[in-house]
C-alpha cells in the first residue's frame, strides 16, 4: 500500500524496513495495550526449550497470549502457533505464576479462561501460503502486518480470514498436536452465538448488525465467548449479547461520554457485566433502532482513531 503526504502536491512516502526482529519486538510491546489491548507480562519466556517473544494476558477474555514476532517468510504460521499452545496448556502452572511475579494481583489457574488462549504473528509481510494457511474459522491463530515509514508513523493491520468455513478440526486427524489443543481452546462464532437463540432474536441481530456494518467501511465483528463484539480500526465501541428473548447492548464508554434524550441507557460501571463500556441497552424489537444507531454511533465515533 503506498502512503503519501499532502502538501502543494503528493509526496510518496518511503517505508522504513526493520532491521532485525527485536525492532519489533521493542516497538509493540512498549505500545501492547494501545496496539492490541493486552497486559504485558514477560519478554523472552524460555520454558521446555521453547522462547516465546512476549507473553501477553487478555484482561477481558481473561487468557494468555502469546506474540511472536517474525522477518523471515519461511516458517508454518499452523506448526508454530499450535507448538506454543500446546506448550501453554501442557504447564499452566508455569505461565501462571510468570504472571503473578510480574502482576500487582495474584492469578489462580483456575480464574484462567484456557479456550481462550490464542497465538498472535506479527511481520512486516506474510506470504500468500501464511495468508491462506489462517483461512479456518476456528483457528486461534492470528496475523498482523507491521510496517514503518518515514515520517515516524507505523502502520498495524490484522490480516482478516477470507469467508473461512473450514474447520481446523479437519487436519487435526493428521496432526496430534493441533488435534490435542483444539479439544480445549474453542475459538467462537457468530453461528456459535445464534444457533442458541430463537428466530425472532436473530432477526434482530442480524438487522442491527447490517446497521452497525454501514456505518463505516472499517467495522468488523469480533466474536468471543459471551458477547460479538463490533470494531472499528481496531478499538471495540459496541459488544452484543444475544439473549433467548431480545439482545443487550454494551457501549465501550464513559459514564458522561453519551448524548442519551430518551434515557435508554442504564449506568452498568458498578456492576459485572460481560463487554466493555459503562451503558447497556436492552432491545427486544425494531422500534428504536434508529434511536438506538445513533447512540452506538456516538460510541464508534468515540473509538475511532
Amino acid at each position: 500500500m503506498a502512503i503519501y503526504k499532502i502538501g502543494k502536491q503528493l509526496d510518496f512516502v518511503k517505508e522504513i524496513p526493520f532491521k532485525f526482529e527485536k525492532d519489533i519486538q521493542t516497538l509493540v510491546e512498549k505500545n501492547l495495550n494501545s496496539l492490541l489491548h493486552l497486559a504485558f507480562i514477560r519478554s523472552e519466556f524460555s520454558l521446555n526449550n521453547f522462547r516465546i517473544d512476549t507473553l501477553a494476558f487478555d484482561t477481558e477474555t481473561k487468557s494468555f497470549v502469546v506474540v511472536e514476532y517474525k522477518r523471515d517468510k519461511n516458517f508454518s504460521v499452523i506448526d508454530q502457533g499450535y507448538a506454543y499452545l500446546s506448550l501453554m496448556l501442557n504447564n499452566k502452572a508455569d505461565f501462571v505464576l510468570e504472571f503473578n511475579e510480574s502482576q500487582q494481583i495474584t492469578l489462580k489457574r483456575t480464574d484462567v479462561d484456557w479456550t481462550q488462549s490464542k497465538v498472535i504473528f506479527i511481520a512486516p509481510q506474510f506470504t500468500n501460503y501464511q495468508r491462506e494457511a489462517i483461512n479456518f474459522k476456528d483457528l486461534p491463530i492470528e496475523l498482523w502486518e507491521i510496517k514503518r515509514f518515514e515520517n515516524d508513523t507505523v502502520s498495524f493491520d490484522q490480516i482478516q480470514k477470507a469467508s473461512a468455513k473450514e474447520s481446523i478440526k479437519t487436519i487435526s486427524r493428521n496432526d496430534e498436536t493441533v488435534g490435542t489443543v483444539s479439544k480445549e481452546v474453542k475459538v467462537f462464532t457468530e453461528q456459535d452465538h445464534l444457533q442458541k437463540v430463537d428466530f425472532e432474536t436473530r432477526e434482530l441481530y442480524e438487522q442491527l448488525k447490517e446497521r452497525l456494518i454501514s456505518l463505516d467501511d472499517n467495522v468488523t465483528t469480533q466474536p468471543k465467548k459471551q458477547t460479538i463484539g463490533f470494531k472499528v480500526e481496531n478499538n471495540i465501541f459496541c459488544d452484543i449479547v444475544l439473549q433467548g428473548k431480545g439482545l443487550k447492548i454494551y457501549l465501550n464508554l464513559k459514564i458522561g461520554n453519551l448524548q442519551d434524550q430518551k434515557q435508554i441507557a442504564r449506568d452498568v460501571s458498578n456492576v459485572g457485566h460481560w463487554g466493555n463500556g459503562s451503558y447497556e441497552i436492552k432491545m427486544s424489537d425494531t422500534d428504536d433502532i434508529d434511536y438506538i444507531v445513533s447512540l452506538l454511533k456516538q460510541s464508534l465515533r468515540k473509538n475511532k482513531k
